[in-house]
């Protein structure tokens, strides 16, 4: 309780920082008999590109009521809401309609407005159409959805053909439900006997637009559950049904492969723990072979220490961060079935763990008797912020340059970077502050001899580092790879993602297969008498991230419907900014894990 508290408490601060306030109605509004329902237009955009969006008055639709009164309450559609910062982020952009509803007033059917469309107008309809344009609506906080309109007679490869005709949906149906005098549920409903010919854009075309609206009560659907109708929700395409049976299959498969590995792997330590110590009570002195033999350099630390050090601090930072995301996420401190909420959460805990960063990467580099602390403290807090700065700079500029609502405003990239300037900048200095003041010397168990051994390159190719590199990648990739396919469908969709037990549990697994399968590569690396093992436990850890960034190609052009220039930058773009934090993170597992092998190997052993 006391974390949701202080995760409201700090949302709401960075709200206000940004001078923007949430809608008149908030859900869970009690309404009177004949109160005004606000119904707030929001944005349109091609289904298959979730991120190319537009503002709904992009198109011509009637901004005026014209029978009505001037003197009637309605207010005239395109006016700007004030928008919370998640709103903002999740790309909306709502605005007022002029759609007069009141509470529990059915309506058979009334005129919004009677216009000639011009032949732009024509042309800018018939264009949405051909591209599968959606619109979105809200109803307090709940979303409506539903098609500009349709095309008969078009051929899925050739297009539009010479029969083919292009109807606009002019009238809307709303059915709203009601639960204790609270709104509940919101669909639209387009109507087809309703629709309008506008295949000739050539020609002005007089339409009509209008609107009925419905009312239902929902007895058995309560205000705290009226979320859960989306999950299933008839607009949205249903390709994501329960998956426990894929998961569990995937878990079973790693955990075997995972299990057999571990055997093969302890029983041959043993064998050497086993030869090693017989060797010294023995007194022989025979030549020493293996990972036994470069005892004198293993510890010898890697080039580029404080560029690695800082990869090791921000790779741990996004783990704890994206752990604490999980958490909120499962426990309901954060809102799953909001759009924008989680990136959001992902800002503010990003922003609160940067002390983590800070701390271990002051602290590995001070072990490693660096000089410039200052300066690693300050790639620390930059390693990961500049990439994703340049390809956020990049998506906006697209975005403004064609108009999308996936532009963020000012404001909100003003409250962000002030998030990242002066209080993640200032904790991650902290941090490195304390790391630096409290890290003690490098427990290593060898003294590190003063020249460098000679690495063996005569070997066979399933040693080499790039096999073991593509090893270390692929096995935990595999462990995930079901349950990233739900989260593409989620990201760069339009389905609600809510299993997040399942996802933490994948998320578990992957830290677990990435922790033992770089320390497994490790361990063959040192029995070849590699002694470079720093650098390599961070590449072998961080490998999946190059997978994942693959997987995107994959699913990009084999698995959705996506395309054109703006929706390609956001795709690629920001899946390479996820892959880079997952290579960091992951990379991060994998040398810690490493280094705690590596000392307990070469501390069972006595070396002269």
């Amino acid at each position: 309780m006391a974390l949701r508290q202080a995760f409201v408490a700090a949302a709401s601060c960075f709200i206000l920082a940004s001078g923007l306030a949430p809608d008149k109605h908030r859900p869970g509004h009690t309404y009177t008999a004949h109160e005004a329902v606000h119904i707030t237009v929001n944005k349109v955009g091609p289904f298959n590109n979730p991120h190319e969006t537009y503002r709904y008055y992009s198109l011509p639709f009637c901004r005026m009521h014209e029978s009505l009164s001037p003197e009637s309450e309605v207010l005239a559609g395109g006016q700007k809401h004030k928008q919370a910062l998640t709103e903002n982020i999740a790309g909306d952009r709502k605005e007022t309609s002029p759609y007069d509803v009141t509470f529990g007033d059915q309506v058979p059917w009334r005129q919004l407005c009677d216009v000639t469309l011009t032949p732009d107008q024509v042309k800018a309809f018939k264009e949405a159409v051909h591209q599968d344009y959606f619109f979105e609506f809200f109803v307090e906080d709940l979303p409506m959805w539903g098609y500009v309109g349709e095309i008969v007679g078009e051929d899925l490869l050739l297009g539009e053909l010479e029969g083919s005709r292009t109807y606009l949906f002019p009238h809307l149906h709303f059915k709203l439900g009601v639960h204790n005098d609270n709104i509940v549920s919101a669909s639209v409903y387009t109507q087809s006997h309703r629709r309008v010919d506008i295949t000739d854009a050539s020609q002005p075309t007089q339409v009509q637009f209008s609107y009925s609206v419905e009312w239902v009560n929902e007895i058995k659907l309560k205000h705290a559950n009226r979320m859960s109708r989306y999950v299933d929700s008839a607009f949205l395409p249903s390709s994501l049904e329960i998956h426990w049976l894929s998961i569990i299959n995937s878990f079973v498969l790693v955990l075997l492969l995972t299990t057999f590995l571990t055997v093969i792997l302890v029983r041959v330590l043993k064998n050497d723990l086993s030869r090693y110590t017989l060797d010294e009570e023995e007194g022989e002195e025979e030549e020493e072979t293996g990972w036994k033999l470069i005892h004198g350099d293993v510890f010898r630390f890697p080039e580029n220490k404080m560029l690695f050090c800082a990869c090791q601090g921000a790779g741990a930072q996004l783990g704890v961060a994206t752990a604490l995301l999980l958490g909120c996420a499962l426990a309901g401190v954060i809102s799953t079935t909001k759009r924008g909420s989680l990136l959001t959460g992902m800002i503010v805990l990003y922003t609160l763990t940067s002390p983590i960063g800070g701390y271990c990467s002051a602290s590995l580099y001070r072990q490693m008797n660096g000089p410039q602390w200052a300066h690693n403290i300050v790639l620390t807090s930059l390693l990961f912020p500049t990439p994703l700065f340049a390809i956020f700079l990049w998506t906006n500029s697209v975005a403004a340059s064609r108009g999308s609502t996936a532009a963020l405003p000012a404001g909100t990239i003003f409250v962000i970077g002030s998030l990242l300037l002066f209080l993640a900048f200032p904790l991650t200095v902290l941090g490195g502050i304390v790391g630096r003041n409290r890290s003690r010397e490098f427990d290593a168990p060898t003294r590190t001899k003063k020249l460098a051994r000679e690495i063996p390159t005569d070997y066979p190719f399933h040693r080499s580092p790039l096999f073991q590199m593509l090893l270390s990648g692929f096995l935990p990739f595999s462990a995930i790879y079901i349950e990233l396919h739900y989260i593409f469908a989620s990201v760069w969709g339009h389905k609600i993602y809510t299993l997040f037990g399942i996802l933490v549990l994948a998320f578990a697994m992957l830290l677990c297969v990435t922790s033992f399968i770089t320390v497994s590569t490790i361990y063959f690396q040192l029995a070849r008498e590699d002694h470079k093992w720093w650098w390599r436990s961070f590449l072998n850890g961080g490998a999946s991230g190059a997978f994942i960034y693959a997987y995107s190609f994959f699913y990009f052009h084999g698995k959705s419907s996506m395309g054109g220039f703006l929706q390609g930058s956001f795709f690629f773009g920001y899946m390479a900014v996820v892959s880079f934090a997952a290579t960091l993170m992951l990379g991060s597992v994998g040398f810690y894990s490493s280094c705690f092998f590596v000392k307990y190997i070469y501390s069972r052993v006595k070396c002269d």
